[in-house]
């Protein structure tokens, strides 16, 4: 593999292109959980997990030669940088792509002058959570809107 990072805009086609593949991989993966809510709920849920293009203030892609193989974003939350939409192509998983991104996402925030990140994911998303865990990220509690998602993981790391 041969792993470079581009910052890109949140537009970027290939950056769209990602983050539509995991919103197919994460609602198929999570519509047991969903299936039985209200549309109240479901649309509360809808609401905590979009992203608004405007608030996005860094978006990074991990490139394989010229194959876009991982995206991740970061947004403001309160004082802290929020990491969103960490995904790599089931292909390139395993090889180090998403602790690159990670490591990227954190040296960015530490150029904006920012201590600490926070994020949130699901507990079906195991791999993701030994990843966080082994980059030093502790649980917290549900912050912002994700308190309507019953089952949401909540992480914060303090970056020094």
């Amino acid at each position: 593999m041969s792993l470079h990072l581009e910052s890109v805009e949140w537009g970027d086609p290939r950056a769209v292109a990602l983050r539509d593949a995991m919103n197919a991989e994460t609602s198929a993966m999570y519509a047991a959980f969903t299936a039985g809510n209200s549309p109240e709920v479901n649309a509360a849920i809808d609401a905590a997990l979009s992203v608004d293009a405007a608030d996005i203030v860094h978006t990074v892609l991990a490139l394989d030669g010229d194959e876009p193989v991982g995206h991740a974003a970061l947004r403001p939350f309160e004082r802290e940088l929020e990491v969103k939409k960490v995904f790599v192509t089931p292909t390139a998983r395993g090889r180090g792509v998403s602790r690159a991104l990670m490591l990227e996402l954190e040296s960015v925030a530490r150029g904006r002058g920012v201590s600490s990140l926070v994020l949130q994911t699901g507990p079906l998303q195991v791999a993701a959570i030994a990843l966080y865990v082994s980059l030093g990220y502790e649980q917290i509690p549900a912050f912002g809107m994700y308190g309507v998602i019953a089952n949401a993981l909540c992480y914060r790391k303090r970056l020094e």
